[in-house]
């Protein structure tokens, strides 16, 4: 005797589209998603828990704090708060999402018993479905093989009821395991204190290490209103970090990227002897790739916000006999001098220079004695 197979339109308990429509009536639904996370919002829907405030660390966005209450919203009053932050918040929905519900045993009879199918399949799978593209359109059921036919991004896929809540637990691992990838190349701060101790060693792949992942953020950031009211003291501790980092990168060899590095922290110091020191950095990348003429400007401008002539003096003197422009280099090769650089360290400079400049110096240098 054949199985008697039986199927179910899932139309009445399809759920696409749930989490957008309850975000047309949330204020700060865009606010919450760019805090904890688009999905992340939503599986604090599915498992009850109600985020009743947020206390932002832009710095170390992990250690954002996260107020909430679990339960009904008609019970709120006789809730008990609770706090964690944004990490923590973030594996507690995982793990609440990860244990397996108690699923009611009895196969649905009719479509219109539309509980027991609900029941069946599981309603926090039916929630869950759409926020990764599966949109469920029917339940077959074959004696003891319950099968899902899922639409997922315009493809028919079918699944076991097991098979499919299994795949879509491991997603929800994923995701997890995704954020937690991400903070792991967020911005931290401190790691500049490391960054300058491997540069000091000359240690420049450990540099490219520990802060290789910031100027894509980092440009990013610098375009949003938390970037432009960004604190001076973080700025210049950035400004320091991708100073650090492209300098690292000339060493390397990779100048197209220590220059990109560079302009971009640029953004960040605005003025001050953080954009001396990385005006001056930039100014000796550009010199070492052989482009003297560019290299005079930002050179110069470090001078202007206050960089240390003994610093910038003899690579501006380089770029300028580079040009051709040698009493110019002789000017900042003097300054450089009276500046404290030793005399030893700039010889073959000012060989070079006065070779240049010829009779026309030594008669200069005799009127002045």
């Amino acid at each position: 005797m054949a199985e008697t197979k039986k199927e179910f339109s899932l139309d009445a308990l399809r759920t696409d589209g749930w989490f957008e429509r309850i975000g047309e009536g949330i204020g700060s639904f865009h606010a919450l998603c760019e805090i904890v996370g688009e999905r992340f919002l939503a599986f604090s829907i599915i498992v009850g828990a109600r985020i009743t405030a947020l206390t932002v660390d832009r710095r170390s966005p992990d250690q954002t704090l996260v107020d909430f209450v679990v339960g009904g919203a008609d019970a709120q009053g006789d809730l008990e708060p609770q706090r964690l932050t944004l990490a923590d918040f973030r594996r507690r929905l995982v793990g609440a999402l990860l244990v397996e519900e108690e699923r009611r045993a009895t196969l649905p009879e009719r479509e219109t018993d539309v509980e027991a199918i609900q029941l069946f399949i599981g309603v926090r799978y039916l929630l869950l479905a759409p926020l990764y593209g599966y949109s469920l359109q029917k339940l077959t059921l074959k004696g003891a093989v319950a099968e899902l036919t899922v639409s997922h991004d315009g493809d028919e896929e079918h699944h076991e009821v097991d098979a499919f809540r299994a795949k879509v637990r491991s997603a929800v691992r994923e995701e997890l395991d995704r954020v937690a990838t991400g903070s792991r190349n967020a911005i931290d701060l401190s790691k500049v204190a490391d960054a300058e101790t491997a540069a000091a060693k000359g240690e420049w792949p450990k540099v490219v290490a520990i802060l290789g992942t910031w100027p894509a953020p980092l440009a990013i950031f610098l375009r949003t209103p938390e970037g432009q009211m960004l604190a001076p003291e973080a700025r210049a501790i950035i400004a320091k970090g991708l100073g650090l980092l492209g300098s690292a990168c000339v060493h390397l060899g990779e100048l197209e990227q220590a220059e990109e590095v560079f302009r971009i922290g640029i953004q960040y110091a605005q003025e001050g002897i953080a954009a001396a020191d990385l005006f001056r950095r930039l100014g000796e990348a550009l010199l070492v790739s052989e482009r003297p003429g560019e290299a005079i400007g930002p050179l110069r401008r470090a001078i202007a916000f206050g960089g240390r002539p003994e610093e910038v003096m003899p690579p501006l003197a380089r770029a300028f006999a580079k040009r051709g422009r040698y009493v110019a280099s002789y000017a900042c090769l003097k300054d450089a001098l009276a500046a404290g650089v030793p005399e030893k360290e700039l010889a073959d400079d000012i060989r070079t220079v006065e070779q240049k400049l010829g009779p026309p110096l030594t008669a200069w240098k005799a009127r002045l004695i």
